[in-house]
């Protein structure tokens, strides 16, 4: 599909994210009131203001974009978001009769302030990236034993914390925990010396379920797609994560890019999961490509430093199971899936050390520190680090992006200002 033009000129650059064929959804304010809104060039659509205007009325529900969050929107289901994205394309598009009408609803995005684009009901990261699965198994426990016996059946997950969800641009501070180091008898609580970050995809569940679905019903329940990255205090996991997994190590934050990208604008780009070494079984099984072309890269910028420094190159396709087998296997034992969920990829690694999507494999668990343009190097973030994700789905003629995915450390609190 090539590019479709839009009267709103900056919408036409090849360099600009936010073409006519993306459309994304987001939750901005301008002058301290939120408002849900659409990304379009160098500007976004207040779809509140036009509703109110009554020039989009979404069907069957009027009034759905009164509060700033997408999720009313979301229980509309696919009919309604279809319609609705035709509705914005006419009403966009070159040659469009209600110009006049609409352009009063525009805003300058980069006198915006975006916030959270919907409200998170439950959050579930995955460990479906099988470079990233196999790096970590091979620092912890050999080659011979990198991946756990599971892990080519089964997409593994953890239940996280929604309220721990924030949207990029929110400072991240580091958090204190309880480590064991090898050489100490005792573990000890303190601030995080080995915080970092996972390169991820996050996927927004928008119909709920009531048992078990297949991957072929999962892929119509997901509403859109976002960045994401999972902090992770990598000594505080190390510690805490036998028998149960994660918890402490990865309550700290997970930020997400502030602009949901729906399936539609991704439909292009589909592509198949990696070859399987070992058949799924056939609740697993897919009908046909279930993952995107979307090219994804990790920048780091000191406190100090006057521009970031790319570390890591990679591409969701890497990725082993993608997220329709994840909802579809997450909904095998019973339990609801509800508008708002959100799932985590998991980290994205590709098979070679630049494609690496966490320090923690960049670094080499802290043994290779990696140089930065500044001169400086990092084995795991310093405070006043910002960390950004970015992704892009290239299109003939246009991009689709999703918006930075960003987040500066800030120090930990002081012993002082604990309860205890």
């Amino acid at each position: 599909m090539p590019l479709i033009n839009s009267w709103v000129g900056s919408a036409n650059s090849p360099e600009t994210g936010f073409p006519l064929n993306n459309l994304p959804y987001g939750v901005f304010s301008s002058d301290g009131a939120m408002r849900c809104g659409v990304a379009i060039g160098d500007r976004i659509l207040d779809v509140s203001g036009l509703e109110t205007a009554g020039i989009v009325q979404p069907d069957p529900q009027p009034g759905v974009f009164s509060t700033p969050s997408w999720n009313g929107f979301m229980q509309l289901g696919p009919a309604a978001w279809s319609r609705f994205r035709a509705e914005l394309t006419d009403l966009l598009g070159e040659g469009s009769m209600r110009r006049a009408e609409v352009e009063p609803h525009l805003f300058p995005m980069a006198e915006a302030v975006m916030h959270m684009p919907f409200s998170v009901t439950e959050y579930t990261d995955f460990y479906a990236g099988r470079h990233h699965a196999t790096n970590v198994g091979t620092m912890f426990r050999g080659p011979e034993n990198a991946l756990p016996p599971n892990w080519l059946h089964i997409p593994i997950g953890y239940n996280g914390r929604a309220s721990s969800v924030v949207v990029s641009g929110t400072e991240i501070r580091r958090p204190w925990g309880q480590v064991k180091s090898p050489d100490r008898e005792l573990p000890a609580f303190q601030t995080s010396r080995r915080f970092d970050i996972e390169l991820e995809m996050g996927a927004i569940v928008g119909q709920r379920s009531d048992g078990p679905v297949s991957v072929t019903q999962a892929d119509s329940m997901i509403f859109g797609y976002v960045l994401l990255n999972d902090w992770s205090a990598r000594d505080i996991q190390a510690w805490e994560y036998q028998p149960l997994g994660p918890f402490q190590a990865k309550a700290t934050a997970t930020s997400i890019s502030p602009w949901i990208v729906t399936k539609a604008a991704l439909e292009p780009f589909r592509c198949s999961t990696p070859d399987r070494e070992r058949d799924l079984l056939p609740y697993l099984h897919e009908p046909g490509p279930m993952l995107y072309d979307i090219a994804l890269n990790v920048s780091i910028q000191p406190d100090l430093a006057d521009r970031p420094t790319v570390i890591a190159r990679t591409n969701y396709r890497e990725i082993y199971y993608s997220f329709q087998q994840q909802l579809a296997h997450h909904t095998t034992a019973g339990a609801p899936m509800n508008v708002g969920d959100l799932l985590g990829s998991g980290t994205i690694s590709g098979p070679s050390k630049p494609e690496r999507g966490s320090l923690l494999e960049l670094g080499w668990g802290g043994k290779e520190p990696i140089k930065l343009d500044t001169g400086e190097t990092r084995s795991f973030i310093e405070d006043g680090d910002t960390l950004t994700l970015s992704g892009t789905a290239v299109g003939d003629g246009y991009r689709i992006g999703f918006g930075e995915c960003a987040g500066k450390v800030i120090a930990a609190l002081e012993p002082s200002q604990l309860p205890y």
